[in-house]
């Protein structure tokens, strides 16, 4: 009877495992309008307040975002507008002028570096 209950047990646990890494999806965001170390803070930070983001990882050099994310609680189209709420370009989806207007100078296109 234990050793029944033992595997159950495991192949629950494994099938959850499963199930959680087929809706983990992984995807690349254009940055073009980042500009500093503060900006990656800015928008890992952020975009860690968002339901569903496993993971967001700035790349400075490249102007690029990593993202893991839950594709049953969040889709990329919803990605893309947070981080426009940040202050920021994603993809093709522009930065919504108020919060790029609150960023700080070294943040903003030909800003202080």
């Amino acid at each position: 009877m234990k050793k029944t209950i033992i595997i159950a047990t495991m192949g629950m646990i494994l099938g959850f495992v499963a199930c959680s890494s087929e809706e983990a999806k992984h995807a690349d965001v254009a940055l073009s309008t980042v500009q500093c170390g503060m900006c990656e803070k800015t928008i890992e930070s952020g975009m860690a307040k968002i339901d569903g983001i496993a993971k967001f990882d700035v790349d400075l050099n490249e102007k690029v975002g990593h993202v893991t994310y839950k594709a049953s609680v969040i889709n990329l189209e919803a990605i893309e507008k947070a981080v426009s709420a940040l202050g920021y370009q994603a993809n093709n989806t522009k930065a919504d002028p108020t919060a790029y207007e609150a960023l700080a100078p070294c943040c903003k296109i030909g800003g202080m570096h």
